[in-house]
């Protein structure tokens, strides 16, 4: 059993790496290899429309052609069992990296047949951790909801079975409020929250690693 994550944040010790940390923690508890890709250490792009991977008899039909510093990334997650996708909310959207890699990732796989079938080789099964500065009661006024929901609904059109996502909501942002301009928010309440609900987010994040971990057969 292989599961890999992948990072979408810039930060590699705040709050989504953590939880993706975590759900590694709880995959390697049931004896799976695991393994972290920081998207931020790569040099990559997005698709740039070359559609190699529509190319009927194309030697990278149902593939991407690009080769970049991503390209490795995507072949190990061919092989890989479970894949852990994990980003900050940046503009109610996921980060520039992330979308990139998630464009290099789904596109190649879906066909432009009346059917829109997809091509991927396998049945990987994945899940979708987002953090976020914004309140819970929040998510559908913002639209966030339907974002985490085609997320999560085109992982588990595509690439197999997808768990429910983790949604992470009034994340700590910064370690001294007082050095930034960030008068919206209480420093006080935001402490509070880290110490006493971050953790349960966290188990949250290794229970789900153990789920994606664990035989759907044994479950």
């Amino acid at each position: 059993m292989k599961v890999i994550a992948i990072n979408g944040s810039p930060r590699k010790r705040w709050n989504t790496a953590s939880m993706l940390n975590k759900a590694l923690e709880g995959a390697a508890s049931q004896g799976a290899e695991t393994e972290l890709v920081n998207l931020y250490d790569l040099d990559f792009k997005g698709c740039i429309s070359c559609f190699a991977c529509k190319l009927k008899g194309g030697k990278s039909y149902g593939r991407c052609a690009v080769k970049d510093d991503l390209t490795p990334v995507l072949e190990r997650i061919a092989g890989a069992d479970a894949i852990l996708f994990g980003s900050p909310i940046y503009l109610s959207d996921v980060t520039g990296e992330m979308r990139s890699f998630w464009e290099r990732l789904i596109f190649p796989f879906l066909v432009y047949d009346k059917e829109h079938s997809t091509i991927y080789p396998g049945r990987t099964r994945s899940a979708w951790i987002f953090t976020m500065n914004i309140a819970e009661a929040n998510l559908e006024k913002w639209g966030y909801m339907k974002l985490f929901r085609n997320l999560e609904g085109m992982a588990s059109r595509t690439l197999g079975p997808s768990e429910p996502y983790l949604a992470v909501t009034d994340t700590y942002q910064f370690d001294d409020y007082s050095k930034y301009v960030s008068s919206a928010w209480d420093p006080e309440l935001k402490a509070k929250r880290r110490a006493e609900v971050f953790p349960q987010d966290l188990q949250k994040a290794y229970d789900l690693g153990v789920r994606l971990a664990t035989p759907e057969a044994a479950r």
